[in-house]
């Protein structure tokens, strides 16, 4: 989750870099930050693009903005390790939280997927000219782009195999059928104003509190406080606040910590980083005496090295370091403990089509990421809740784009995870289907919460269709019927309450009414 929901989460599709088609802006003509653009791949009616800026100045610069033109007929999708806004054909790029400080001589980078086949036009870093103080480029290289696609195995055409091999029986975690499941903004107020614990409504079943954040990326120290009095005036105190946890699960209630947000990069880059992660986390746990964890890894947390391309058997530290953290907390805590993660689509779904930087290197490594940490824990997960927002378009299991903001997107995008679907395109390396119960989607709560907001009727629209088959659109679900469909999360609880409860208020009967 990210802190300021009208932000939208960096996501990327990487796709191959051989046969690049580059074109570079012009060179500097003085010592001043540029933005360098490359084509890293063009396969024709569409391509990866990158742009890297650099501080070539003799002083730091505390963020930037590129904007740049693109020609009739060709658009952004996806992109990354930026914000996007856009205006007819002009684009603004601005820099995410953690890549905006620049010190001379340093560099950033941002990317994109193209369709079409133009280049950006008239871009400036700024407000000046890219290059550095010379005029913009009025037009791109005249040299075609490849007519041949990217050697990348692409998605089947027949859907995967419907028959996967289960995961473990259900356990009894004291779950209703149907959960409602939110963000509490514990440690920070965000614009939309502090909740204190004891004002958390009954109505939620999983209370995450946002959120345990690192000493540093690496450290995996991950440390968590309640939010200082001065941004979060009417805070509880510690002992208050603990009480409210106790009250709630007197009620049946489950809170647990939630690792990472926008701001948490965690990398367990090492053993010694796995295990602070894990004695740092079971302190807070102890400490405020929760249920269990939420893992919310985003950004550049998690990732593939090369030649790290078989999902059930990972061999990158950072991922293989977080399965055994985990597991060690799952032992020391047993079968009562709850595991929920909250993925982006990224880190996902898109794996469908690439999986980390791909068989011959090039791809972003981040593609799918989340895959082999689903895998190896699939029977310790309580709830799977990707997010469901802040996305690019993402391919479904009918081969087609889905984009957020309907209820079509939350169809498409759930159904893979009930289904299953093949890694990469290849169809012998199918990534198995979870457990009805496994599986919710997250949404935001209002519009101020994030991008891809669907109202109450979308929402339920796409329950419904995953439920009870009903109201599914042009979308054919390969899972069928999903009657033990775990239910709803969103981001967060303290938007709910700004905007008056309309996500609790419309979803929580709703759910109740499911078989």
């Amino acid at each position: 989750m990210t802190r300021t929901r009208t932000l939208i989460t960096a996501l990327a599709a990487g796709v191959l870099a051989a046969t690049a088609a580059i074109w570079l802006a012009p060179a500097a003509s003085a010592a001043t930050p540029t933005a360098v653009f490359v084509k890293t791949s063009d396969w024709g009616s569409g391509w990866e693009g990158k742009y890297t800026i650099t501080n070539g100045g003799s002083s730091t610069i505390t963020s930037w903005a590129v904007v740049f033109d693109l020609p009739a007929g060709t658009t952004v999708g996806t992109y990354w390790d930026a914000l996007m806004t856009s205006s007819g054909q002009r684009y603004t790029f601005t820099n995410r939280s953690w890549n905006g400080t620049l010190a001379p001589g340093q560099s950033a980078s941002f990317g994109f997927l193209g369709s079409g086949s133009g280049s950006p036009l008239n871009c400036t870093l700024n407000g000046q000219p890219c290059g550095g103080g010379t005029p913009p480029p009025t037009a791109p290289p005249t040299t075609a782009p490849p007519t041949t696609a990217p050697p990348t195995t692409r998605p089947p055409t027949t859907a995967p195999p419907t028959t996967q091999p289960p995961t473990s029986p259900p356990p009894n975690t004291g779950l209703p059928k149907h959960a409602l499941i939110g963000y509490l903004h514990a440690s920070f107020a965000n614009g939309s104003g502090y909740v204190r614990m004891a004002d958390v409504p009954a109505d939620w079943d999983i209370v995450n509190l946002a959120f345990g954040e690192p000493t540093s990326v690496t450290s995996g120290d991950i440390r968590f406080r309640l939010c200082p009095a001065s941004e979060c005036p009417n805070v509880e105190s510690e002992a208050e606040f603990t009480a409210a946890i106790r009250a709630k699960q007197q009620q049946g209630k489950k809170v647990l910590i939630s690792i990472g947000g926008q701001n948490g990069q965690v990398q367990l880059t090492t053993t010694a980083a796995r295990d602070a992660f894990v004695s740092s986390v079971s302190a807070i746990i102890d400490r405020y005496g929760l249920n269990g964890l939420d893992i919310d890894f985003e950004g550049h947390s998690l990732s593939l090295n090369t030649g790290d391309t078989d999902f059930r058997n990972p061999t990158t530290p950072v991922i293989v370091n977080l399965i055994s953290a985990i597991r060690t907390l799952k032992q020391r805590y047993g079968a009562g403990f709850i595991l929920t993660m909250a993925p982006e689509t990224f880190f996902v779904q898109l794996g469908y089509q690439y999986y980390g930087s791909g068989p011959w290197g090039g791809q972003d490594p981040r593609a799918g990421s989340y895959l082999p940490v689903i895998y190896a824990l699939r029977n310790d997960i309580t709830v799977l809740h990707v997010q469901d927002y802040n996305s690019g378009p993402i391919m479904g299991l009918d081969n087609q784009y889905h984009t957020m903001g309907g209820a079509d997107f939350h169809i498409a995008m759930t159904d893979m995870l009930l289904a299953g679907f093949p890694v990469a395109g290849n169809t012998a390396n199918v990534f198995p289907a979870l457990r009805e119960d496994q599986v919710a989607f997250g949404a935001p709560s209002s519009v101020s919460a994030g991008n891809g907001y669907v109202g109450p009727a979308g929402i339920q629209q796409a329950v419904n269709c995953l439920v009870r088959g009903q109201s599914c659109g042009s979308y054919t679900p390969r899972s069928g019927t999903n009657p033990n469909f775990r239910g709803l999360m969103t981001w967060s609880i303290n938007w709910d309450r700004y905007y008056g409860w309309e996500f609790r208020n419309s979803h929580r009967p709703f759910l109740n009414s499911l078989p």
